[in-house]
């Protein structure tokens, strides 16, 4: 990742801060992606350790997971906010600083070689498909993605958390797991989705894993 000096002005919400980067072993069979650090990532450096962090590693430990065997990483490499008094309050990121840390996110795939792609959430599932797709009408579905290897659709934790409903939260929870567990099987090699394109996303759900 480039010094912050590099950024465009378009990224000046980047400067003068370090990017949180990905963390896991090289040739780690299962990569996840989120959308961008937080504030907690941001303070301490890495990757998913907030409140959704959390609930991932809730989930990633039901699911059968060991974290520390995979990749986890963002699309977007710093944090964007506003500040508003003391907190600083999270910003999605928009198409351009999507389009500007893609290169970074191509690179640690590239370099990583996992066999299974996560994207957790809409970010990062643009930001490995080249293009912005439906999240919720694809969850759960399998892509050809980056050098042809498989990516899972699903949502970002953050997504649980928000949820008002007690019920449908252990719903979408248990959901989750169940993703996430298959992730894990289609790694280690248990099963073989087959990857539609994302220019088969509107038709026939061909690469869908049995969830």
């Amino acid at each position: 990742m480039p010094q912050s000096q590099t950024l465009p002005p378009s990224a000046s919400w980047a400067t003068d801060r370090p990017a949180i980067l990905g963390e896991g072993p090289p040739g780690a069979p299962l990569m996840f992606v989120g959308e961008q650090p937080g504030d907690e990532e941001d303070r301490q450096g890495r990757p998913f350790v907030g409140p959704a962090g959390k609930l991932f590693d809730r989930a990633l430990e039901a699911a059968g997971i060991d974290r520390a065997a995979s990749y986890v990483t963002n699309a977007v490499k710093h944090f964007k906010y506003v500040q508003r008094g003391p907190r600083r309050l999270h910003q999605s990121p928009d198409a351009g600083d999507i389009k500007l840390y893609r290169p970074f996110l191509m690179a640690e795939v590239e370099s990583v070689a996992p066999r299974f792609l996560v994207a957790l959430g809409a970010t990062a599932t643009q930001a490995l498909m080249g293009q912005k797709l439906p999240l919720l009408k694809l969850r759960g579905q399998v892509f050809e993605g980056p050098e042809g290897r498989p990516v899972l659709i699903t949502v970002h934790p953050s997504y649980l958390l928000r949820l008002p409903d007690a019920a449908l939260r252990k719903q979408e929870f248990e959901r989750f797991v169940a993703e996430l567990g298959l992730a894990g099987q289609a790694a280690r090699g248990e099963i073989r989705p087959t990857g539609q394109t994302a220019a088969q996303a509107d038709g026939p759900p061909q690469g869908s894993l049995p969830l």
